[in-house]
C-alpha cells in the first residue's frame, strides 16, 4: 500500500504538486480495508480525490504521464474514468458516419472491449492485428456494457510487440474452428455458424448489402452483411454455412455481422428454425412508447432516442412508422412490432399522411393518438417469428366479430385454472 501511496505522491509531483504520501496512504487504507474496495478502484479514487481538490483537469494529469500507469480490460470499471491501455485491433468495423474516424474491438490478455475514435481527433489510423499503446482513453458505458473513446486528449503509439488476446489469439484461422449455436453467441467474440434465412429485410443504405434474420434450432438471430464484404447474397428459405462472423451485442440482444474475413457456403440441407412461425390471437390493449410516427439513423436504422443514435450520435434521423403493441388473449399478453407496411395497412395511413399530420399539430405524438384510438380495443390475428419477448409480425388480420366457436375457445382457456365455474356462470 505504501509503494502504491509513494507512486500517485510521484505523478503529481510531475504536475509540481508535492502530496504527503500518509495522507495518501491513510485515503488508500480506508477505502481499501475498511470499505472493502478493490486495491485498483481504490487507487482511481484517491488520484481523483486530489485532482478535484488541487483543480487539475483529468485530460492534463494523465497527459503529463512519461510512463503511463496501464489499466487491464478487465478493471475498466468506471464510467467517465480516463485511461491507457496497451491493446491488439481485434476488429474494425464498417462505418460512414462523419463524425467517427473508426470503430472496432480491442483487446489485452484480460478481455475485449468496443472503442470508437472520433474523426476530430485527428488520430493516425488503428490498423486490424496491430498493438497500440493508447494513452488517455474515456471510458464511457451503454447498456451496462464499457466502452472506450479516443479523442482530442488521447495518443497513439504502435507496439512492435503484440498484445495477447485472452481466451485465445483471433486469427482467421482460431475463428474458423469456433462453431457455435445461435443460442451460445456471445457479444465480442467470433464465431461460425449454420442456419435457415428466415426472413429478408429490405434495406436502402448502401453500405449494407443484406440485413435479415437467420436461424437454427436454437434461436433466431439478426444479420448485416456489410456491401464492402463482397460475399454473394443469400436466399429467403435456404441454409448456410456463415464463417468468421462477429458477434456484437445492442440492446442486450446479439446480432452478427459478415466482412470481409467472412465467408458463406450455401448448404444442402434444410435447417430446422427452433423459433418457427408462431400465431397469436387477442385483443390490442396497448400501443407503447416509441410507436408511430418515429425517426431511425440513416447509416444502422435505429430508432433515435432524443434525436441520437446509441452507435452514431446526433444525426439526421429519417422517418419511419411502426406500432409496438401489446396483445392480450384473456390468458396471456404477448408483445408484438409491426412495421410500416402493416401499420399503413392496418390503420389506412401512410408515412406522408403521418409527417403532415405531425407537421400540421407540430406534435409527433398526435400519429400515436390517432394509432391508439383506431386500433386498442379491438381484436387480431398475428403472424410471425418469435424473437425474444416480440413477435415480429409478418400478416396481421382483423377481427371483426367473434363466432361462437372462438368464444367456447377462449372461456374453455379462462376456465382452465379454475374448473369449479361453468360456462353458463361466465356468461
Amino acid at each position: 500500500m505504501k509503494q502504491t501511496a509513494e507512486s500517485i505522491r510521484d505523478r503529481f509531483l510531475k504536475l509540481g504538486i508535492d502530496i504527503n504520501v500518509e495522507d495518501i496512504e491513510s485515503r488508500l487504507d480506508e477505502l481499501i480495508t475498511k470499505f472493502k474496495v478493490p486495491s485498483n478502484e481504490a487507487q482511481r479514487s484517491v488520484t481523483n480525490y486530489f485532482l478535484k481538490k488541487y483543480s487539475i483537469p483529468k485530460n492534463e494529469f494523465y497527459m503529463r504521464q512519461a510512463e503511463p500507469q496501464l489499466t487491464k480490460i478487465a478493471d475498466i470499471s468506471e464510467n467517465g474514468q480516463w485511461a491507457n491501455l496497451k491493446a491488439k485491433v481485434v476488429q474494425l468495423w464498417e462505418n460512414t458516419h462523419e463524425s467517427i474516424s473508426q470503430v472496432g474491438l480491442l483487446g489485452d490478455e484480460t478481455g475485449i472491449i468496443k472503442f470508437t475514435a472520433w474523426k476530430n481527433a485527428e488520430l493516425p489510423r488503428l490498423e486490424q492485428g496491430e498493438s497500440y499503446l493508447l494513452r488517455s482513453v474515456v471510458v464511457g458505458e451503454y447498456n451496462g456494457r464499457f466502452q472506450v473513446q479516443l479523442n482530442k486528449n488521447s495518443s497513439v503509439e504502435k507496439l512492435d510487440e503484440p498484445i495477447g488476446i485472452g481466451g485465445g489469439d483471433f486469427t482467421p484461422a482460431a475463428r474458423e474452428s469456433e462453431f457455435r449455436n445461435i443460442s451460445d453467441l456471445v457479444g465480442g467474440q467470433w464465431a461460425t455458424v449454420k442456419g435457415k434465412v428466415v426472413q429478408l429485410w429490405e434495406n436502402s443504405h448502401e453500405s449494407i448489402g443484406q440485413a435479415g434474420l437467420i436461424g437454427d434450432h436454437t434461436g433466431v438471430v439478426k444479420f448485416t452483411n456489410w456491401a464492402s464484404s463482397e460475399l454473394p447474397d443469400m436466399e429467403e428459405g435456404k441454409s448456410y454455412m456463415l464463417k468468421n462472423v462477429v458477434v456484437n451485442e445492442w440492446g442486450g440482444k446479439v446480432q452478427i455481422q459478415l466482412n470481409r474475413s467472412s465467408s458463406i457456403e450455401e448448404l444442402d440441407e434444410d435447417i430446422e428454425v427452433g423459433s418457427a412461425t408462431t400465431t397469436y390471437f387477442g385483443a390490442m390493449v396497448d400501443i407503447q412508447a416509441g410507436s408511430g410516427l418515429i425517426k431511425r439513423c440513416p447509416e444502422c436504422k435505429r430508432a433515435l432516442v432524443k434525436g441520437a443514435c446509441a452507435e452514431h450520435g446526433k444525426v439526421k434521423g429519417e422517418y419511419d412508422l411502426r406500432i409496438k403493441a401489446v396483445l392480450d388473449s384473456g390468458t396471456s399478453t404477448q408483445d408484438a412490432l409491426i412495421n410500416r407496411e402493416l401499420t399503413e395497412e392496418l390503420a389506412g395511413i401512410s408515412l406522408d399522411d403521418a409527417i403532415a399530420m405531425a407537421a400540421d399539430a407540430l406534435d409527433p405524438g398526435v400519429v400515436l393518438d390517432k394509432l391508439k384510438h383506431e386500433l386498442v380495443g379491438r381484436y387480431y390475428t398475428i403472424t410471425g417469428h418469435k424473437l425474444d419477448r416480440y413477435i415480429l409480425v409478418d400478416s396481421i388480420t382483423p377481427k371483426t366479430s367473434l363466432d361462437r366457436e372462438m368464444l367456447d375457445e377462449m372461456l374453455d382457456e379462462m376456465l382452465a385454472p379454475n374448473e369449479t365455474l361453468s360456462k353458463s356462470e361466465v356468461q
